[in-house]
């Protein structure tokens, strides 16, 4: 979706704002390395997420196609946070009505955003396996709303096609920075939307890019549930429909320690506050760092922001309950 800018200069209404996001170099983080990274802002969306590029995409297309009347329908939608919230800008700004079911995992920063957004919200209690997934509890929660909500309609991220088609943009505009060389992304993976998307254009666009999809341990998209996640948003616990065979070069799967160890030396380095999946980002890459050739372009792509996470990763109770005192890793190398 590209900004849609009024002659005087003024953006045409807060959807317009979504997209075009900052492309930084990064210096700070990992001073050694001999390639170029770069991060892509995604957090300074107005709904603070990449999220937002799909919600769009997703209820604009359902409103031109008939699929959802204003100030009649209702959206349904399963969220961890970030895409109810880009919903919940958008169907607000529409007259729509949205449910969003969310389970206790939901950060409280996040579901306080969607209350003053006016989302309506449905919680499940009840985790599916004893790995403590809830993703089949909500969708199953989802069919049940849309059975007993008249006019209810589910843009079901894990599967809408324009999911994937808003996320090309993402990539359009990092290739566009670059002049057309990118020669690592590194991208974390839930609904497979904006990995989809991205490796679309890049195949399309005839791009030399490697593509490292940054997936969550214990997530079943590139294999098997094998344990417990805290970190909400990243991995999932169902292989989601947009996932296809190819559509990544390389995984690596990242732990939660790994999610708050790359946020806090991102924010200690950088003064970039970013969300769970942004850290494990950041991790995947010090950890590829030795493979990255001198001079590569390599970008980091960073879903969302950190305010919703204060309680958690930001919070050094909730690291000292969840993981012991392990502020010696990240503090190591970040003295700046």
């Amino acid at each position: 979706m590209r900004s849609a800018i009024t002659r005087d200069g003024v953006l045409d209404g807060v959807l317009s704002a979504v997209g075009s996001t900052p492309l930084v170099r990064l210096t700070r983080l990992f001073p050694r390395s001999q390639a170029r990274l770069y991060a892509k802002l995604e957090a300074l969306n107005p709904g603070g997420s990449g999220k937002d590029r799909a919600a769009i995409g997703m209820v604009l297309g359902a409103i031109e196609s008939g699929e959802l009347v204003p100030g009649e329908s209702t959206v349904v939608e399963s969220s961890s946070g970030n895409l109810g919230i880009g919903l919940a800008q958008v169907c607000r700004l529409h007259d729509i009505r949205f449910v969003c079911v969310v389970d206790p995992k939901t950060t409280a920063q996040n579901l306080a955003i969607l209350r003053a957004y006016g989302a309506e919200l449905s919680m499940v209690t009840e985790p599916d396996n004893d790995m403590n997934d809830f993703l089949a509890a909500r969708l199953r929660r989802v069919r049940e709303l849309l059975r007993e909500i008249p006019s209810a309609v589910w843009p079901n991220q894990y599967a809408n096609a324009r999911n994937a088609l808003a996320q090309q943009e993402t990539m359009r505009e990092i290739a566009e920075a670059l002049d057309g060389r990118v020669d690592y992304l590194f991208v974390a993976t839930g609904t497979c939307g904006t990995i989809h998307g991205c490796a679309d254009f890049i195949a399309k666009h005839g791009l030399s890019t490697h593509i490292v999809a940054v997936d969550a341990e214990g997530s079943a998209i590139f294999g098997d549930v094998t344990c417990r996640r805290l970190v909400p948003g990243h991995g999932a616990a169902i292989r989601p429909a947009l996932y296809h065979e190819g559509m990544a070069h390389s995984v690596m799967r990242m732990t939660d320690q790994d999610c708050v160890v790359g946020c806090r030396k991102l924010v200690a380095t950088e003064a970039i506050l970013g969300g769970g999946s942004t850290g494990a980002v950041v991790s995947a890459v010090e950890q590829r760092l030795p493979e990255l050739p001198a001079g590569a372009n390599c970008v980091l792509l960073l879903p969302d922001r950190g305010e919703r996470y204060l309680d958690t990763i930001y919070s050094d109770e909730w690291v000292d309950e969840k993981f012991g005192d392990i502020r010696h890793l990240w503090k190591e190398n970040t003295t700046c």
